[in-house]
């Protein structure tokens, strides 16, 4: 059998790979676009498998696939053609979609690989010959029917962007959350001392440390189920300017409401396809959120590289597991690791938010985004890599992440902070005398002022117990 099959499309032919499901146009594509190397993303690929699913459904339920109109199908085709959209949908196709990611910028490349393979695949189903000329299931007039790449790619883009958002990054940020709420419990009674401006504080606990980063993960939480709102409008039913030509009325709120059902996610249809199909405000909001997810997952893991520095010459507060030797030149140093690489993938991010600004800003004009690939690859990665990076901090860093009781409870005395608790007895001005006179003298506060005679025994230990100091006193 030849290496090569001949093809055809409104332009004419093409040399398609023989086995290949896909046809002329996905061929054209990938001559075309020789850019990065970066396929579509699994996720924008299943999703539009089954955003394809959902419109084969409404069309079938519409009576539109077997109607009168041109090259009708039977029930037998038509079922055929939704287990098409099934298989990409779950992934078993993924091999069939070779465009990369820098494409036509509404998208048409892939949707249309997508409608060849579903076609192909349909027709293979059914036990006829995909590789005929004429084909009985027809990737624009079945697969596409009632749709365009303008409102269906992006409809796309927010299936799989909700989805990744429920199914991935909700549940990885939530471990996190919870594994650092039980160290908070766990390390309540250990005392430590603060530090703002990287400069000696006043005491706290542990456990209030930790559980201000839990308190972070939960509000990151309820971050990324924002930003899952802010996709949750579909444009499909707005067809190629959103006033939804060659489609049902009712297509639009029949697809949503199929994605709806298969998802899990309250889809729903665009409130007014004009904006829907034009703008990507939503996707730029979404991904808004991402950046403050990722902006507070660089906070929490660069504070715990803080907290674990040393472990001789630093805080060396918390311990954090030994992953791998951290240095070629210089054995037994071990290094945060995990930290660092958190760090990096929410820089990734943060700078990824720039990107889908610049697109969503700046790459629609009228009644199409053409920067549409582009912004769904990015906004797919950084939930990816949020989801994948926080996973792997938990397992591989925060579960074994032990207190440093000596260490806490060493600095805490030695603090000139500590005269701060005898402001209500002594006032601000003679307790900041007493601090640069013990610090010059090289003495703890509790030694100046025992010989210095500044208060009673018992008081003076009352104000400077370094508990009494962890919550507000009446």
């Amino acid at each position: 059998m030849s290496e090569l099959r001949t093809e055809r499309d409104s332009m004419g032919e093409v040399q398609v790979p023989a086995k290949a499901y896909y046809g002329a146009q996905t061929q054209r594509a990938v001559e075309n676009f020789p850019i990065s190397g970066w396929g579509l993303p699994p996720d924008l690929v299943h999703a539009l498998g089954l955003v394809k699913y959902a419109c084969g459904v409404a069309n079938r339920d519409l009576g539109k696939l077997t109607g009168t109109g041109k090259r009708p199908l039977n029930d037998g085709q038509v079922e055929a053609m939704l287990a098409a959209c099934r298989e990409v949908a779950e992934g078993k196709l993924d091999g069939e979609f070779p465009i990369d990611v820098f494409q036509t910028g509404s998208g048409t490349s892939s949707n249309m690989n997508t409608n060849e393979v579903i076609s192909n695949r349909a027709i293979e189903i059914t036990g006829g010959d995909r590789f005929q000329a004429e084909k009985p299931i027809h990737p624009n007039d079945h697969v596409n029917m009632g749709q365009s790449t303008n409102d269906i790619f992006p409809t796309a883009i927010h299936v799989a962007t909700a989805c990744k958002i429920k199914n991935d990054l909700v549940p990885a940020l939530q471990r996190l959350a919870d594994v650092l709420a039980q160290k908070a419990k766990e390390w309540d009674r250990v005392i430590k001392i603060g530090r703002t401006h990287l400069a000696d504080a006043t005491p706290l606990r542990l456990g209030q440390e930790i559980g201000g980063f839990a308190r972070q993960l939960q509000l990151s939480i309820a971050r990324a189920e924002r930003g899952l709102e802010a996709v949750l409008e579909l444009p499909a039913g707005g067809t190629a300017v959103g006033t939804g030509i060659n489609t049902h009325p009712e297509f639009g709120k029949r697809v949503a409401e199929c994605l709806a059902r298969e998802a899990g996610i309250a889809f729903v249809e665009a409130e007014n396809h004009f904006e829907a199909n034009a703008q990507r405000d939503g996707l730029v909001e979404c991904h808004g959120q991402l950046k403050t997810i990722a902006s507070t997952l660089f906070n929490v893991a660069n504070n715990i590289r803080w907290l674990s520095a040393g472990p001789r010459c630093g805080f060396y507060e918390v311990k954090l597991p030994d992953r791998q030797p951290g240095s070629s030149i210089m054995p037994g140093k071990v290094n945060p690791v995990m930290c660092e690489s958190m760090m990096q993938v929410t820089a990734r991010v943060m700078g990824n938010d720039q990107a889908i600004g610049v697109a969503g800003a700046s790459g629609g004009q009228f009644q199409l985004n053409i920067m549409m690939p582009m912004m769904g690859h990015t906004v797919l990665e950084s939930i990816h890599l949020l989801a994948s990076c926080t996973r792997a901090f938990v397992d591989f860093c925060a579960e074994g992440m032990e207190a440093n009781e000596q260490a806490c409870e060493a600095a805490v005395e030695k603090s000139l902070s500590m005269v701060t608790s005898l402001n209500p007895h002594i006032g601000y001005e003679k307790a900041a005398a007493l601090a640069k006179k013990a610090f010059k003298e090289g003495k703890t506060i509790r030694e100046l002022c025992r010989e210095e005679g500044v208060l009673p025994e018992q008081t003076l230990n009352e104000a400077l117990d370094p508990m009494s100091m962890t919550e507000p006193q009446p």
